[in-house]
C-alpha cells in the first residue's frame, strides 16, 4: 500500500451493500466494461492505521490461491484511493451454506458427507499451499450462484496465515470464532494446519445436527468443553446416523494436533468415499432436514435468551454503582465491534 496512490481510471460500478463490518465495507460491483458482477470490499485506511500488516496479509493469500481451485473465493482486482484500500473478488450470490440446506426439500446423510468432502478437498489445496484459514465455519461457505448444482466457496481470509513448513506450533494469536476453535488456539501453545480440522470436525457435527458439539451457558463453559473435548452423540437425531459419520468427526476432535486427521487424510475416510447411491436406497435412509431445523432454532431462540439475561443482569450491576449515564457509557465495549457499521459515501458509487 503506498502513501501516495497513482490516480487509476474508474473501472467499476458500486451497488448495493452485501455486507458491513467494523473496518470495511462490502459491496457489489460492476466492471463497467464487460459488465460483469464482483463484489468489492472496502477497507477504510484510517480505521486500519497500525493495522495495515492484516490487509497487506489477506492480499497476499488470496494473490497465492487465486484460480487454484473452484471452491475458493478468487482475488480479481486490487487497488487504492487516498481513503480506502478496494479488494475485488468472485460475487457469492448463492446465499450462505445453512440457508441453503434449509431452503432444501430434502436432506440426507449422504448429502453432509458430500459438503465436508467439498471442505475437505479445498482445504487440502490451502495446506499443500502452506496456508491455514483459521476461521473455517458455516457462515464463510458460500455458493456462487443460486442454481443447485453451483459451487461452493470458502470464503473471508482476513485471520489466515501462510505457514510454508508442516510445524504446528508456529502462530500464537488467539483467534477465530469460538466455537470452532481448536484447544490448542486457547491454550496459546501455538497452532497450525490442524485447526482447519478441527474446525471441519465442528461443521460435520453441525450439519448432521443443527448443533454445534460444544455447548455452555457462557464462553468458560464452552471453552472448557473445547479444552476436554466434552461433546457426545447422545441426542436422539444421533440415532441414525452412520458410524463412519462419527468415527471421521472423532478423528477430527481429537485434541492431541499431532494425532488429529489431514485434510488429505480426510478425503480417504470411508464416510468421505463417493459412493453411487440409488434413489430407493434414499428412500430408506432418514431424512435429516426437520431435525436440523427443529434443533437450530431451539437453540438459537436458548442462546439468545441467555444474552440478554446477562446483558439485563450486567446492566443491572452497572446500575448500583453508576448513574445511569455511566452504566450506559460502561455497557459500550459489550457491544464493541459487533454492530458498528462504516458508512461509505454516496460519491464512491463509481470506483
Amino acid at each position: 500500500m503506498s502513501r501516495t496512490p497513482v490516480t487509476v481510471p474508474c473501472k467499476y460500478k458500486t451497488g448495493r451493500v452485501l455486507g458491513n463490518g467494523t473496518y470495511a465495507t462490502v459491496k457489489e460491483a460492476m466492471h463497467i466494461e464487460t459488465g460483469k458482477y464482483y463484489a468489492v470490499k472496502i477497507i477504510n485506511k484510517k480505521l486500519m492505521e497500525g493495522r495495515e500488516h492484516m490487509i497487506r496479509n489477506e492480499i497476499n493469500i488470496l494473490k497465492r490461491i487465486s484460480q487454484g481451485n473452484k471452491n475458493i473465493l478468487s482475488l480479481v482486482d486490487y487497488f487504492e484511493t487516498l481513503n480506502n484500500l478496494y479488494l475485488v473478488t468472485d460475487l457469492a450470490s448463492g446465499g450462505e451454506l445453512f440457508d441453503r440446506i434449509c431452503e432444501k426439500g430434502s436432506y440426507f446423510e449422504k448429502d453432509a458427507a458430500h459438503i465436508v468432502r467439498t471442505i475437505c478437498s479445498a482445504v487440502a489445496y490451502l495446506h499443500d499451499n502452506g496456508i491455514v484459514h483459521r476461521d473455517l465455519k458455516p457462515e464463510n461457505l458460500l455458493f456462487r450462484e443460486r442454481d443447485e448444482n453451483s459451487d461452493l466457496l470458502i470464503a473471508d481470509f482476513g485471520l489466515s496465515r501462510i505457514i510454508d513448513t508442516d510445524k504446528f506450533h508456529t502462530l500464537k494469536t488467539t483467534c477465530g470464532t469460538p466455537g470452532y476453535m481448536a484447544p490448542e488456539i486457547f491454550k496459546k501453545t501455538g497452532h497450525g494446519k490442524p485447526v482447519d480440522m478441527w474446525a471441519i470436525g465442528v461443521i460435520a457435527y453441525f450439519l448432521l445436527s443443527g448443533y454445534t458439539p460444544f455447548e455452555g451457558a457462557n464462553n468458560i463453559e464452552e471453552m472448557n468443553a473445547i479444552l476436554n473435548a466434552d461433546y457426545n452423540f447422545d441426542d436422539p437425531c444421533w440415532e441414525g446416523i452412520s458410524s463412519q459419520a462419527k468415527d471421521f468427526i472423532e478423528r477430527c476432535l481429537t485434541i492431541d494436533p499431532d494425532k488429529r486427521i489431514t485434510a488429505h487424510q480426510a478425503l480417504e475416510h470411508e464416510w468421505l468415499a463417493e459412493k453411487e447411491i440409488k434413489d430407493e436406497e434414499y428412500k430408506k435412509k432418514e431424512d435429516l432436514l426437520p431435525n436440523l431445523r427443529t434443533n437450530f432454532n431451539a437453540r438459537r431462540t436458548f442462546k439468545k435468551a441467555i444474552n440478554m439475561v446477562t446483558l439485563s443482569n450486567h446492566f443491572g450491576h452497572l446500575s448500583k454503582h453508576s448513574s445511569h449515564s455511566n452504566a450506559l457509557d460502561q455497557l459500550k465495549p459489550v457491544n464493541e465491534g459487533i454492530d458498528q457499521v462504516l458508512e461509505t459515501p454516496e460519491k464512491e458509487g463509481g470506483l
